[in-house]
């Protein structure tokens, strides 16, 4: 048994892609209702990475994004803030220059970002590149080819090597769960993610067309209780990638909130990857349409 094999079953998942559906759908039909009210809608904005990766973003537009995030509570007295501002790295320091909120963090995709094919040494001068440029935060994507082929050691090697050029920004690997397409490759992927030093892990992309499942995040939560169970660290979530309206948004808090526990409800552990969901949840929150960011 070579090490990975070990490492896998130390952390089974012990279910089929059915019972994973089963349960999931067992959790948000018993639970799902609780959580749908405004101080949950509340906890879920302040848990948003306000998001643009798009081929035509330009300056302006990530500059009128921070000047909104800017003016939100001005705007909207009471409520709280997002999380973070996530862009493509060549725009960190655009958002750098004209982000002034308090508390909201800059999150740079990098690493090869969205298919991870390219070479490990631009991957690590990619993200140390985006710190370097004022990045708190990065998110890079495993090799999803790589880690198919069964190359664990070098899928392993290469986030060990991007975490090391992130220095202290918060680390997430993104596992592109749909592209994995078993539960039982999300939990490897989770574990060995965990394993080369994630600091959250993050269900997608957003630029393939599965992206973030409930089924997916409950396998991941799944996977982070029993890596906090066995070793004490607390490893982060963010779902990312279809996760557009309140009510989905609650589906995957209530995932969190039943599998991982009040300690992982907040911004800090926490996190959606959206760029329609703020609007949503402020529109659900005023009981009216709100278009404001």
């Amino acid at each position: 048994m070579d090490k990975f094999e070990e490492l896998f079953a130390t952390y089974p998942l012990g279910m089929s892609d059915e019972q994973v559906k089963e349960e999931v759908a067992r959790l948000l039909r018993e639970h799902s209702q609780e959580n749908n009210n405004v101080e949950v809608w509340k906890q879920c904005l302040s848990q948003i990475d306000l998001t643009t990766l798009n081929g035509d973003d330009t300056e302006a537009k990530v500059r009128t994004m921070a000047e909104k995030v800017n003016g939100f509570q001005a705007a909207f007295p009471g409520l709280p803030n997002v999380a973070s501002i996530c862009v493509y790295p060549a725009l960190v320091p655009i958002v750098k220059e004209h982000l002034k909120a308090e508390g909201v963090g800059i999150t740079s995709v990098a690493g090869g970002f969205p298919a991870s094919q390219t070479f490990i040494e631009v991957k690590v001068a990619e993200v140390g590149l985006a710190v370097a440029e004022g990045a708190t935060e990065v998110d890079i994507v495993l090799s999803q080819g790589k880690f198919l082929e069964g190359k664990y050691e070098e899928c392993f090697d290469e986030i060990a090597e991007q975490k090391a050029a992130a220095r202290d920004a918060h680390f997430k690997v993104i596992l592109e769960t749909g592209a994995l397409q078993t539960a039982d490759n999300i939990a490897k992927a989770s574990v060995l993610a965990m394993a080369a030093g994630a600091d959250f892990i993050k269900t997608s992309t957003g630029k393939i067309a599965v992206a973030a499942t409930p089924e997916a995040s409950y396998v991941m939560c799944r996977m982070i209780k029993m890596w906090y169970e066995k070793t004490g660290e607390k490893i982060c979530f963010k779902p990312a990638g279809g996760v557009s309206t309140t009510e989905e948004a609650v589906a995957h808090y209530t995932i969190v909130k039943e599998v991982l526990g009040q300690e992982w409800l907040n911004n800090h552990s926490f996190r959606f990857g959206a760029s329609r969901l703020a609007n949503n949840i402020l529109s659900s929150i005023q009981g009216e349409t709100v278009k404001y960011s």
